[in-house]
């Protein structure tokens, strides 16, 4: 069952460049990007902030999880927020999702849902799919993650 969500604007890291799936080089990449959002409190420096949540999204596919694509870590904002310097913003815009849970060990519990996503039957559109990390994912060993899979119906 697909649901709509409307569009919203984010600001944090994105990856310079693209990454992929191929020899589990966007593990590295985006755990690199983490990384730096953790060291270099970016969640501080966010201003306009709708709520505590963290969006990490893929966005910009080549064709489907098996080529290229894009990587954002950043949090929820006004509409009219501005980046502060060394940030970027990016919108979601609006578009049908598949609300998937990801449940259990951080961060394998993320991989193995993706696992799951990848052979599912889903009509995935290949647009802006993210995860959401709030309060449910705080005890990294019991976590809970959303995540939305943009499709096609």
């Amino acid at each position: 069952m697909s649901e709509a969500r409307n569009d919203f604007k984010l600001v944090g890291l994105r990856l310079k460049g693209q990454t992929t799936n191929q020899d589990n080089q966007s593990s590295k990449d985006c755990g690199d990007l983490w990384q730096k959002f953790e060291a270099d409190k970016i969640f501080d420096q966010i201003p306009d902030k709708l709520s505590n949540e963290v969006y990490a999204v893929y966005f910009d596919y080549e064709k489907d999880e098996t080529g290229t694509f894009s990587y954002f870590i950043g949090c929820k904002v006004a509409k009219d927020s501005i980046p502060p310097k060394g940030l970027e913003s990016l919108t979601i815009p609006h578009q049908k999702y598949q609300k998937h849970l990801a449940k259990g060990a951080m961060p394998a519990c993320i991989t193995d849902a993706w696992r799951k996503i990848w052979i599912s039957d889903s009509k995935r559109e290949f647009g802006f799919d993210f995860e959401v990390y709030g309060e449910r994912c705080q005890d990294w060993s019991n976590a809970e993650v959303d995540i939305f899979v943009s499709v096609t119906d």
